[in-house]
């Protein structure tokens, strides 16, 4: 129970990140959002360390660097994925790509689900299905372009769920810590490449910030559950984040929610409250 507490928490955090960080990109051009987001996000961690504790052996600061390569690519796929939108069938894509790979990796290393698990697993799966089912008829269809960025955003989201989970149980905010490092370290050296394509236009700063803020807390809450849980278990609960980031895109740029997305969020509780069983 603690952990799918934990991971609904993560989930929350997320969607209103990836929001955020969606909203940030349409201002300015993605590289400028990350720049204010990813220094944001090491702050938060930095605080935490004195109260949860941190350790830097060399598996901690191995899996702690390949998530942090993972978590820039995130940063900068996803926020620009969500900038060209539309949001509430992108974000649900790409909850649903970056679900599948640790849903995977957690069976394999031989966990096992109850009934009720084995019923809610892939009711969970389908709910993310369902939330990106269709866009209503405000809603513009996704380029191929977005799509692919969606895809790969997904794809970097699994793999920093899964070097997490890889990192030892006792390390603390250690693999967090590194992560970022890393992440700061690999978003600064592609904004000085890139300098000159940066445009002009001045990043939002305080939304930037926030969502790199609320970034590092969902990163906590996810590393915390899975290591009180089952990693493929907590990564579907966790890939519900879309939900959060369709309703503020309905409710602040008026994006219109299909039927089908309002079944999935209905079928989404129901896998929610089987899994809490298991």
């Amino acid at each position: 129970m603690i952990a799918l507490l934990l991971a609904l928490g993560s989930s929350l955090a997320y969607g209103c990140a990836d929001f955020l960080g969606g909203l940030g990109a349409r201002k300015a051009h993605v590289l400028r959002t990350v720049l204010i987001a990813a220094p944001a996000s090491l702050t938060v961690e930095l605080l935490l360390w004195p109260f949860l504790g941190a350790s830097f052996d060399l598996a901690t600061l191995g899996w702690g660097a390949a998530s942090g390569f993972a978590s820039a690519a995130v940063f900068a796929l996803l926020y620009r994925t969500l900038a060209i939108g539309p949001m509430n069938v992108l974000s649900p894509l790409t909850a649903l790509v970056s679900a599948v790979l640790p849903v995977g990796v957690g069976l394999l290393q031989g966990e096992r689900l109850g009934p009720a698990g084995l019923i809610g697993l892939p009711l969970a799966l389908a709910a993310v299905v369902l939330v990106s089912a269709g866009h209503g008829s405000g809603s513009g269809r996704p380029s191929r372009t977005a799509l692919l960025l969606a895809f790969g955003a997904g794809s970097a989201i699994a793999l920093q769920m899964v070097f997490l989970h890889q990192a030892p149980a006792d390390s603390g905010v250690g693999p967090l810590l590194t992560g970022r490092v890393v992440s700061c370290a690999v978003t600064l050296t592609a904004a000085g490449l890139l300098r000159r394509r940066l445009g002009p236009e001045k990043p939002a700063y305080a939304i930037s910030a926030t969502a790199g803020a609320l970034d590092s807390v969902a990163n906590l809450l996810f590393l915390l559950a899975a290591r009180s849980g089952d990693l493929a278990v907590v990564a579907v609960i966790t890939a519900l984040y879309p939900a959060g980031t369709v309703l503020l895109a309905r409710g602040v740029l008026a994006e219109r929610i299909h039927r089908g997305q309002l079944v999935g969020l209905g079928t989404a509780a129901v896998a929610v409250g089987l899994l809490a069983l298991t």
